[in-house]
Formats: C-alpha cells, structure tokens, sequence
C-alpha cells in the first residue's frame, strides 16, 4: 500500500514538474514574440508594431495563468494523497482529479492576478501601451 502511494505521489510530481515547464516556456515565448515584434518596429518604425505586442502579451498572460492554474490544482491533489492537508479529498490510489479543486487559490482569476504571472505581464504591457502612445504622439 505505502508503495502504491509513493508511486501515486510520484506521478502527481511528474504533472506538476510539466506544468512548472510548460508555464516556463510561455514566459520564454512571450519574451521573443514581442521581442520580434519590437523588432519590426524598429526596421519599419511604424507604431502599429508596438500595440500588435500587447496581444500577444495578454494571450500568453491568460496561457500562463491557465498552468499555474493546473499547477496549484496537482499541487493540492498531492498535499491530500501525501495527506498533509487538514481536510484531505477522499482520492483513490492512483486518480487523478484535480476537477476537485476549484475555489480559493485554484480558481482562475485567482491565479491570473497572482503576483507570479502579473509582474511580468503587466508591466509589459504597460510599457508597450505608454510605448505606442509617445511615438504615437510625439514622432
């Protein structure tokens, strides 16, 4: 049974440890998106190019929001399986349900403003916007 269970364990981890790398990855991405498309700026100097970065920012914003999300979710799958928590879900050997965890810290706006995923975003886009709006304005 303790085998099971530390099997069980382990499988939980390895979903959290892909969706650690999967939010990553978005972070990456979202930086070379708009790296390129700054960079399109830059050759053309049309300012459309600055506002055509924040979707892409927004889009990776609500991607990344989506991981942690499901991150948070494996991550509470494991505190009851390990039983750390207070009021543990009934899980049975090897299930998978992070559909049980839904409120609180797991919801998804929750998440979307929580400060490991806005204080990149956010600042982004706001840099892109006040970006547009001075070569907008003053070139």
């Amino acid at each position: 049974m303790m085998e099971e269970k530390l099997k069980h364990l382990e499988f939980i981890q390895n979903v959290i440890t892909r969706m650690n790398t999967n939010s990553f990855q978005l972070k990456e991405w979202a930086i070379v998106i708009i790296s390129a498309v700054l960079a399109l700026y830059a050759s053309t100097k049309n300012p459309c190019f600055i506002i055509i970065g924040v979707f892409p920012a927004f889009i990776f914003w609500a991607l990344d929001a989506y991981y942690l999300m499901q991150e948070r979710k494996f991550r509470g799958l494991y505190n009851d399986v390990a039983g750390v928590t207070e009021k543990p879900k009934d899980i049975k050997p090897f299930e998978m349900r992070p559909d049980l965890y839904i409120k609180g810290k797991y919801s998804y706006l929750r998440v979307l403003f929580s400060k490991t995923i806005w204080i990149l975003y956010l600042p982004i886009i706001i840099i892109l916007i006040c970006g547009y709006l001075y070569m907008n304005n003053f070139n």
